[in-house]
């Protein structure tokens, strides 16, 4: 409810601001108070409903300006569209050693804005499945979460070395180590995963002493990809298998997503081979998905985990994703967050995505009902238009969500 509450009142304080004037005291009160029900698109691309932006409490030439800023910032001279050469030229400079995982050449800039649940602007090709990068890691967290929900983690809280038995959490330093501090990032876990050590990815220093777990946040993929392990241990399945199964079908997603592992990455589980995923493309791999599915997942989590009449993901299971880490307040279990505003000024607090290199962006703002897709968008012009974005409301219908609506400042990558 707190999201809802603080929806309600930035609403009324800024999105009916314009109309304070123009609208009678008593037609306001009441036009604030109009309650629709939550809209769920039925799967396929054919079936999701659009609206006018002034339809939907948005001023459209405030919107279409922000689209305008949005394709004329494709982050070409970073992202060629072949991902492969920035990622070669990365690893070379940080001496992590050689590619692993697949690539596939990127599409040109592109983007979805949904307000309620319904599409109010899109361009670009949102059809075709891209590399998301980082943004794998909050499915990494995901499956955690859905393993949660099952019961195979009784609490995050937990020394992961109680469910996984494979050697990785047997030395004095890596043992203590719980889930909750390897999906925050702090977690110093110490090894080797798929040939990479942790060093590979170190970002303060190749040398630097570990600290002791849960007291030192560092962007590390290797640590990562060991939580992607531990997830596939817990659940003896394969993680996209899991994740169809408990989300994507159901949310009505398309068939073309995929999620990839290492060629290195196969392990043996009950007599059956099964591929570890990566939690991201730093030696390639990583989710694979078009710019509308990935909106569908935005907007479940804009849902707090619910899909129609189903509860996909327990709202405690979002809420603890989303709360701030005691190390890094911009960070929850694999998702950035906006405490304090410092990630997006001007955002409201409550906003959270999911991002990745190029840069890929799922935003999610449940103070105005907001999801966000963009993909590709050049760094410089990220935060400017999400902001612009956030401000494309109006008086006009401005409509507030019942109870269903449940409703370092940069990102690494």
């Amino acid at each position: 409810m707190r999201s809802f509450n603080r929806g309600l009142v930035f609403i009324a304080a800024t999105a009916l601001l314009t109309a304070a004037t123009a609208m009678p005291g008593a037609a306001r009160t009441e036009q604030a108070a109009v309650a629709v029900k939550a809209y769920y698109p039925a799967a396929g691309n054919d079936t999701w409903e659009k609206k006018r932006p002034e339809d939907v409490g948005m001023d459209p030439k405030a919107l279409a300006a922000a689209i305008e800023l949005a394709k004329a910032s494709d982050n070409k001279q970073e992202f060629s569209l072949n991902p492969r050469e920035y990622i070669e030229k990365r690893t070379a400079e940080e001496g992590s050693g050689e590619l692993l995982g697949p690539f596939r050449d990127r599409t040109t800039i592109n983007g979805v804005v949904l307000r309620h649940g319904y599409v109010v602007a899109e361009f670009g090709d949102t059809l075709k499945p891209d590399m998301t990068f980082s943004v794998a890691k909050s499915f990494v967290s995901t499956t955690v979460g859905l393993a949660f929900d099952a019961g195979l983690i009784k609490d995050v809280n937990d020394p992961v070395g109680q469910y996984v038995k494979d050697g990785g959490y047997d030395s004095p330093h890596n043992a203590p180590i719980t889930w909750q501090q390897s999906l925050q990032q702090t977690s110093e876990w110490e090894g080797t995963l798929w040939g990479k050590h942790d060093t590979a990815d170190r970002r303060r220093g190749k040398d630097r002493k570990l600290e002791k777990p849960g007291n030192f946040y560092e962007y590390n993929d290797v640590r990562v990809n060991r939580v992607a392990l531990n997830s596939l241990l817990v659940w003896k399945r394969p993680l996209p298998d899991v994740l169809r199964e408990k989300v994507m079908t159901p949310i009505g997603a398309s068939s073309t997503w995929e999620w990839h592992g290492y060629r290195n990455s196969d392990i043996v589980i009950d007599g059956k081979t099964i591929k570890s995923v990566s939690g991201g493309g730093h030696w390639g791999g990583g989710v694979w998905i078009t710019s509308r599915d990935l909106a569908r997942v935005g907007y479940l989590f804009l849902r707090k985990g619910k899909w129609g009449d189903r509860q996909l993901i327990s709202e405690r299971w979002i809420k603890l994703a989303t709360t701030p880490g005691e190390v890094n307040p911009q960070y929850g279990y694999m998702w950035w967050l906006n405490t304090g505003q410092k990630q997006w000024p001007g955002v409201p607090e409550s906003a959270f995505a999911m991002l990745g290199a190029g840069s890929n962006i799922c935003f999610v703002d449940p103070d105005h009902d907001l999801v966000v897709v963009l993909r590709w968008v050049d760094r410089r012009s990220r935060d400017i238009l999400l902001g612009i974005i956030q401000s494309v409301k109006s008086g006009a219908t401005i409509a507030a969500m019942t109870d269903t609506r449940r409703g370092t400042p940069s990102h690494e990558e």
